[in-house]
């Protein structure tokens, strides 16, 4: 059987072909899936899908008449997927339910640290052989408060980072982690959390009770130096009002792997083109933001991981097995 891989980056694809090779062969494509792109779809049983991909009804639609069976997502999230629709036209859906989450993690933390270290301004500046240390300095995360929204596998592999720094730890989750408990993190409100916070780092799944987490209110409780940072799902944040913000001169830093019209625009190259979100271009002008493309997962450690599952995913589905992957069943 031959398994259609849509949104395979450049580095992925040697991994996702060799871990394939024995079982199936694998077609990868770098375009990503949705109403334009479904059609190529026809005739495979088997496809597997980038977290960028759209999976809404009507993309589910054609594919369930092109023939396709099984969506083998290579992601954790599963946001992008209409599940419901995906079970009306007998699809079986399966997910990455695990990865490396210190990819994750560690990256969060480059980012709070090129924001607060003002690197990326540095960088620039001695590329131009320009050495001055006017506007570059930053604080010690020693002592000063990290607060974390949402105390997961992710979560915990930030705090214990952070109380490697020497920090006060602060948490929210509907349920608490007793090895957070164990560093010495103490779960309050989010409204506490986000008021006495330096840092705050968001590691929550982006679900209809989570969109907006962090919404106008919530950025204004938050102190005016403080550093946010969000390498989880961009709806989390509401980015219209996090600009506003900006604008009147708040926040030490902010870093954003994700971006919640991320969609069309993250793993592209746009960049002889015009930018039509106003947003985003306005969000990227300011000197203490720093965005990245969605890339806080992809390192070989986690991508690895992230294959092998769904080349498991797939044998499972062959066999008729179901695993802690499977979103929808084969019906």
């Amino acid at each position: 059987m031959e398994i259609l891989a849509f949104g395979v980056q450049a580095d992925e694809q040697p991994l996702l072909e060799r871990a394939f090779a024995g079982h199936h062969e694998v077609r990868c494509l770098d375009v990503f899936l949705n109403q334009d792109t479904a059609p190529i779809a026809t005739g495979y049983e088997v496809i597997s899908t980038s977290v960028n991909a759209d999976l809404d009804g009507r993309v589910l639609e054609t594919l369930a008449a092109g023939g396709t069976r099984m969506i083998a997502q290579r992601s954790t999230g599963f946001n992008n997927i209409d599940l419901a629709a995906a079970e009306r036209l007998g699809l079986t859906v399966a997910r990455v339910s695990y990865y490396s989450p210190y990819s994750v993690a560690e990256f969060a933390w480059t980012l709070a640290m090129a924001v607060n270290r003002r690197v990326v301004r540095a960088s620039t500046r001695t590329r131009d052989f320009d050495f001055r240390l006017d506007g570059l300095m930053g604080r010690d995360m020693h002592g000063r408060t990290a607060g974390v929204l949402g105390t997961g596998k992710i979560g915990e592999a930030f705090t214990r980072i952070a109380h490697g720094f020497g920090m006060r730890l602060l948490g929210w989750d509907i349920a608490e982690n007793p090895a957070c408990g164990e560093l010495g993190m103490k779960y309050v409100p989010k409204e506490q959390l986000l008021a006495e916070s330096d840092l705050v780092t968001l590691h929550v799944p982006l679900m209809a009770q989570t969109r907006h987490l962090i919404d106008a209110a919530a950025l204004k409780s938050m102190k005016d130096d403080a550093i946010l940072v969000n390498s989880s799902r961009g709806g989390l944040i509401d980015t219209a009002a996090l600009v506003d913000e900006l604008r009147a001169g708040r926040f030490t830093g902010v870093g954003l792997d994700v971006y919640e019209a991320e969609a069309g625009l993250f793993f592209l190259d746009r960049s002889l083109q015009a930018i039509e979100d106003d947003t985003l271009a306005r969000l990227v002008t300011f000197p203490n933001v720093l965005v990245t493309s969605h890339q806080a997962y992809y390192t070989e450690d986690a991508v690895g991981q992230i294959i092998e599952t769904t080349v498991g995913n797939v044998l499972d589905y062959r066999a008729g097995r179901r695993s802690e992957n499977v979103l929808v069943p084969r019906s």
